[in-house]
Formats: C-alpha cells, structure tokens, sequence
C-alpha cells in the first residue's frame, strides 16, 4: 500500500520550534506555517477570509510587482473566491475581463468616475433606475461632467448628439426600468463605435442568458448581481464585464474607492450563478403568461413587455434576445393608485417587496416604493404612473402564479 501523503500547498513558510515558544505563538502560528491543506481537491469554491496574502521573501514581492509570480497582495485589490465568481461573469457574457463591487450602485459610480472626465458628456435615456437617475443630474455635473437625455429608441437624437464631438460615454439599460424599453445596440454601438465614445448597457433585467450585449458591440455590461444573477435575495452585488482595457481602468479605480466585494458573498454568488438559466427560464416562462393573460383583461389599461408584438420595442428586443424576454412584466391597473393598491394587497404568493430576479416572486406599486416622496407632478415627468404595478416572476410554478394574480384582479 502506498504511502499516506498529506496534500500541502507548494508554498511553505519558516519552520518554527514550537517546544521552544509560547501558547499564544502556538495559537497564532500553529498548524498554518509549514503550509496550507490542499482545498484544490473540493468541489465547492473555498472561501477565502483574508485581508492580505503572505510573500515568502522579498524577491518573491518583487516578482509579484513585475508581473513574474501570480498571487494576491491585499484584500482591496484582490481575493481568490472573488476571482473565480468574476471568471465566471466574464465567460457568461462574452467578456474578456470582469469586476465586481459591492453593489450594482458602486459599479455603475465607478465605472462612471473612473471613465469620464470632467468637461465631457454622458448619453443616457429616459426611463432608468432612479438612483442612476440621481447620481448623473446631481452628482457629475459636480464634475463638470454633462449629460443628454434621449428616448431609447431616438437613433436620429443619438447622431446628433454624437456630431457634438464631447461625447464619452452611452449609458443605457435594457430592459429599462421599469417601462422595459429596449435599446437598439448594434445600431448604437456602431454610431459610437465611429465617434470613439464608450457603449455601456445595464443589461440587469435581461441577464446573460437573454441577453449578451457585448455580442451586438456593448464595451462594457453592468449587472446589478443582486438580482438574477446571485438570484435568492441573499446577497448584494454588482459587476462589470467588458474590454480587458477598460476593466483593468475602472480595477484601478475601484482599489482607490474601496467598494470591494465580500468572498462570503462572493461563494453565494458563485452558487447562484450555477443554476442562472434554469431560474431564468422558469422566471421568462411566467413573465410572457402573466403578459399575455393581462394584455386583454377588462381591469388593466396597459401592459409593458418586450415579448409582446404590441410593446414600442418588441422587433428590437427580437433583434437581440435569444433565451426570452425577461421575468418582470409591468402593466398598469385601471382606477390608479388605490386599485393598483388593491390588487397587490389581494395577491398571496408575491411578495410586497422592492427588487427583483430571486426565486421568489416580487410585487410592487413604484410610486408607493420608490416615488412616495415625488409629487404626482414630478413623477408625471419622469413617467411613473400611480396605477403601474412591477411583478418580478420567481421560479414559482406559473398556473400558481397566473391564478393568484387573476384571482386578485377579480375583486376590484
């Protein structure tokens, strides 16, 4: 029988007596200097809870610093668990390089400061997340940074504003929120891609099992990882996929502003990651019922999805889409505030909930959740209508859900 090996990692530190040292040393020290288990041989990604990483002498930082030994330093700028969730994100969008932050919020900022530069513009559209929203009209122009505005589909506002010739950035989700418009990406991609100016799509809503931007031209996709991608409302995330070049900027950038991402998070993630498109599939299953079920009902005034040929965007989003069309439908409750209120209060398996794209179904009525402290006239402005209701479709069995909504609407 062969001999029992112990599996050790190649990297040893100093051997110490410990006969000759104290208990605390022996606590501190033990076990872990000569070198570690091997964990190459789980299944499961390890976490690794470190805020640093040991060098075993000074040639060996050197060779670190000039690129000849592959490990990490600290904890800001790097961690193996991390790692691995970021190769993960990369190879699902088709793209050579990933980051992830500590929220879709710290992704979309750091990508934002580390790429503009002060005297230029942003162009983004008018139907976004209101806190995009809020950081572009408040914070950049702090920066001297400007914007414009334009509709999703305004390809004819989008080369003017290019012949402008001060243009760094198009930002767009797509879908959007919460109107699911859906921008043309090719088409865009290849107008900036004349002008030198950076395409970045927030594809949150559609994931890369949809959706892959990059595919149509996209430099750089923002997923808040919150969502479908970690995908059971346990974690918070966000992630930025693209072009080596620009990740490797914003990388830079990110180490300065700290928004690091946790390695217990980043296990959870990796986790969710592995069952993305069954969860995905099941959500678009239900999304496209529940539109279709509203699309005629007698108490529901208009429904906004891309799968349905009467939605402004649907040959865009057929141009683009591959696996569906996303698990969140929006539709608008005839009788505005009170009978949206209703209706989400009548239902009972969603639930009343901000966020989207977990195993469980959301419900909720965005002028309640998110605009409660907007006027009715300024929501008006940005579009946020007292009746529309936002239902992100779980991983639920979809006659349960169909029936239960149904059931809902049958009481106003």
């Amino acid at each position: 029988m062969a001999e029992k090996v112990e599996g050790k990692s190649g990297k040893k530190g100093k051997d110490l007596e410990f006969s000759k040292l104290g208990d605390s040393t022996a606590a501190v020290q033990g076990g872990e200097r000569k070198g570690r288990p091997n964990t190459s041989d789980t299944i499961t990604t390890p976490i690794a809870l470190t805020s640093s990483y040991w060098f075993s002498n000074t040639q060996q930082v050197i060779d670190f610093n000039e690129g000849r030994y592959e490990s990490f330093e600290y904890g800001r700028y790097g961690n193996p668990t991390v790692a691995v969730a970021e190769e993960k994100l990369a190879l699902l969008d088709n793209g050579e390089s990933a980051l992830l932050s500590a929220s879709g919020m710290s992704s979309c900022t750091t990508m934002l400061l580390a790429l503009m530069s002060p005297g230029k513009r942003l162009l983004t559209t008018t139907d976004c997340y209101r806190r995009t929203r809020q950081f572009i009209q408040t914070f950049l122009p702090k920066m001297d940074v400007s914007c414009t505005v334009l509709d999703p589909s305004d390809i004819e506002g989008l080369k003017a504003a290019l012949e402008v010739g001060d243009v760094s950035i198009y930002f767009s989700e797509t879908p959007t929120n919460p109107y699911l418009r859906c921008v043309d990406i090719s088409t865009i991609a290849s107008l900036c891609k004349a002008k030198n100016v950076i395409v970045a799509i927030d594809s949150t809503f559609a994931t890369p099992i949809n959706l892959k931007p990059i595919d149509f031209g996209a430099d750089l996709v923002l997923h808040s990882a919150t969502k479908y991608l970690g995908g059971h409302n346990d974690l918070i995330a966000g992630a930025l996929i693209g072009k080596k070049e620009l990740i490797d900027k914003i990388r830079a950038f990110h180490g300065v502003l700290g928004g690091i991402y946790d390695p217990h998070s980043a296990y959870l993630l990796i986790r969710g990651l592995k069952t993305l498109q069954l969860r995905v599939k099941q959500a678009n299953q239900t999304a496209l019922e529940i539109a279709k079920r509203l699309e005629d009902h007698p108490k529901i005034e208009r429904v906004y999805y891309p799968g349905l040929p009467s939605h402004p965007d649907h040959q865009v989003a057929l141009k683009h889409f591959r696996g569906g069309f996303g698990g969140v439908v929006c539709f608008v409750v005839k009788g505005g505030l009170e009978a949206a209120a209703k209706v989400i209060d009548g239902v009972q398996i969603p639930y009343i909930a901000p966020s989207l794209g977990g195993v469980e179904s959301l419900i909720e009525q965005p002028t309640v959740m998110s605009y409660w402290n907007v006027s009715k006239e300024d929501r008006a402005k940005i579009g946020i209508e007292d009746g529309l209701v936002r239902f992100s479709c779980g991983i639920e069995d979809t006659k349960d859900i169909v029936e239960d909504l149904e059931q809902s609407l049958d009481k106003l």
